[in-house]
């Protein structure tokens, strides 16, 4: 009797192994993926981001060469309307019911920052391109979260520092009244004064303002040196357009463009928008590989744009993630694990080149200053920009040393 009673749990527990073990590997050679584009779909925001960051998302998915190699890989996309309750909720349902793996884009810092708890709590991939706040990879850095294409550091170290070291010394600042405008002006803040400048003054306005007079009035009558335009998208081309009807930069101040893309200069115009000095991590016209990617990109699109530095950060994100899922043999669904293979391979991408992401999340490439062409100086159409210089990736984000985030402490 004691023999069978053995026997039988000798058998039990090794089928129970052999369960576990095929069990393991059935999770281990997983190949199924869903991404989630989350954007502003249709508000200040949806060009630089919006459809073209879908778009990016499909592209990136054929470009992987995975489904040719059996993986199943599906894409959706939400609309988060700048309001950080709809995108934490629609978060939730894709992690919970749609069964999401991945989050990319996230244009609005507010939303961001919110998504950004959600998909740690739920162990998901969080790959943000659109929104700017260096918080992503300091104060509220997250072990699921990688942070591509630029940041508020970045910006405020490239673009508000030659402008300060070109004279500018005085600023009065024009700021979006959430957590990437608050963002904004602290970094560039630092680099000015840290560079012996000052800053005068400044003022808030709300998300998505269409009447900049008041504002602009304000930082008129500073006499400050540069307005510094803390804001994005709509916000940016409207206080742009509305600064040139009010004579501002005629009258002798320069506006400081701390975050422009190549759909704000379209829609402000090169005639308006000449001269304009600003920060990017990618043009579509820098080398035989953005151009090729955004040809195809552009004939995808609606109305024929190029990409974005938000939407070109969605393709080479998702491009180094898939990566990342081959070297693991599979998708484990455990977002921890993933970015830290994500972080142990060095990033390579025709977009963006060779790079890495360090410890913290945040994906370190080169950054570009450009200056807007004048109209003469424009032979093609999208063709606005002239590079003026460029800035290693090691100079342009926010060093390991300087970085408040808690994942460097362990």
């Amino acid at each position: 009797m004691k023999t069978r009673i053995a026997a039988s749990l000798l058998l039990g527990t090794a089928l129970s192994f052999a369960a576990t073990s095929v069990a393991f590997a059935q999770d281990k050679q997983d190949k199924t993926v869903k991404i989630g584009a989350l954007s502003d779909q249709s508000g200040l925001y949806a060009d630089l981001g919006g459809p073209g960051s879908t778009l990016a998302a499909q592209m990136a998915v054929e470009d992987s060469g995975l489904t040719a190699k059996g993986w199943k890989i599906d894409v959706i996309s939400g609309d988060h309307q700048n309001k950080p309750d709809v995108g934490t909720a629609l978060a939730r349902q894709w992690f919970d019911v749609d069964k999401v793996d991945v989050i990319v884009d996230v244009p609005n810092s507010g939303v961001a920052l919110a998504v950004n708890n959600v998909i740690k709590e739920k162990n998901g991939v969080y790959i943000n391109s659109g929104a700017a706040t260096s918080d992503l990879t300091n104060a509220q850095c997250s072990p699921n979260t990688v942070h591509w294409t630029y940041d508020t550091y970045m910006l405020a170290h490239s673009t508000g520092q030659a402008l300060v070291k070109a004279g500018g010394d005085s600023w009065f600042f024009l700021t979006a009244d959430y957590a990437f405008g608050a963002a904004l002006e602290r970094d560039t803040t630092a680099v000015i004064t840290a560079n012996g400048g000052k800053v005068v003054g400044g003022v808030k306005h709300p998300l998505n303002t269409a009447d900049f007079s008041s504002f602009l009035l304000q930082a008129q009558a500073s006499k400050a040196k540069v307005i510094g335009l803390a804001n994005a998208g709509g916000d940016t081309t409207n206080s742009i357009k509305q600064a040139a009807e009010f004579g501002i930069v005629k009258g002798g101040q320069k506006l400081a463009a701390l975050l422009l893309f190549i759909t704000d200069v379209k829609a402000i115009g090169l005639e308006t928008a000449q001269g304009l000095s600003f920060t990017e991590t990618f043009y579509w016209d820098m080398n035989d590989a953005s151009r090729a990617f955004s040809k195809k990109f552009a004939a995808r699109m609606k109305n024929g744009a190029p990409p974005t530095m938000v939407q070109a950060g969605v393709y080479a994100g998702l491009i180094h993630y898939f990566k990342a899922l081959e070297a693991l043999g599979g998708n484990p669904h455990d977002g921890v694990k993933v970015v830290d293979k994500m972080k142990s391979i060095p990033t390579d991408d025709p977009l963006f080149g060779k790079g890495e992401i360090q410890p913290n999340g945040r994906t370190i490439h080169s950054a570009y200053l450009f200056e807007v062409k004048k109209p003469s100086e424009s032979k093609a159409p999208w063709d606005f920009y002239k590079l003026v210089g460029t800035v290693a990736g090691d100079q342009a984000f926010t060093p390991l040393s300087e970085s408040k985030c808690a994942l460097l402490k362990k």
